[in-house]
């Protein structure tokens, strides 16, 4: 009677770890974000169990069934399309009900995007906020403002036809002399980080077509005025 969270490859199939692969092979079931996703994945591995979809549109419906099959003595994985299940993917609802009913949980450790993209961008990494997705609308000033005068290093993921914009919102709120960092394609043939002050990084993207998901990393604010400010 146990949950595990599997965390899968970002890119680089060869990133899964031996002990993923077993905890897949052994699960009665494995709960998935994306099930087509998800399916090649488990075929290139030849992994063969009942695949169940579980995502963000259906969390709320699914957990109360879940918890019913994993008090019946079963074993389930959890996975997201890629990375850590929980970070920005769904599985923390289901992991509240199953510490609620006292219902082991067990997540690996693994793959994930901020971690590399925090350690590649040269920024402090002994005290940092992770901010995940922005809201894209309602509560994004809000949000901002907060973070203006936060002096730790701040890690965002975005999406690629957002990610102009939110770096001119950054250069309204933090200032454009800020420094900063924006990987993408992390652990795939493409990889890359850009790094520089925001205005800096905002005219390389600005005149680019940019595919890939993205890890945006921002110093904290070390002065006592920002540009948003004055």
């Amino acid at each position: 009677m146990s949950l595990v969270l599997v965390p899968t490859p970002i890119g680089n199939l060869k990133d899964i770890t031996l002990r993923a692969l077993d905890e897949l092979k052994n699960a009665d079931i494995i709960l998935a974000e994306d099930t087509r996703t998800s399916g090649v994945l488990l075929k290139h591995f030849e992994i063969s169990k009942p695949l169940q979809s579980y995502h963000i549109f259906n969390e709320h419906k699914t957990v109360q069934k879940i918890i019913d099959i994993l008090k019946s003595g079963k074993r389930i994985a959890l996975i997201s399309d890629a990375g850590t299940p929980g970070i920005s993917d769904p599985g923390f609802l289901l992991v509240r009900a199953c510490v609620q009913n006292e219902i082991e949980v067990i997540c690996l450790p693994g793959a994930t995007a901020l971690i590399p993209a925090l350690v590649v961008s040269g920024f402090p990494t002994d005290s940092f906020a992770f901010e995940g997705f922005l809201p894209v609308k309602k509560g994004r000033q809000t949000k901002l403002t907060e973070l203006k005068d936060e002096k730790r290093t701040m890690i965002f993921y975005e999406s690629p036809h957002r990610l102009v914009k939110t770096l001119e919102n950054f250069i309204e709120y933090f200032g454009g002399e800020r420094t900063a960092s924006v990987s993408r394609e992390i652990s795939k043939l493409h990889e890359e980080t850009v790094r520089g002050t925001l205005s800096e990084i905002l005219a390389i993207f600005a005149t680019r077509t940019v595919k890939g998901e993205i890890v945006m990393i921002v110093e904290g604010n070390n002065s006592k005025k920002t540009k948003h400010e004055s």
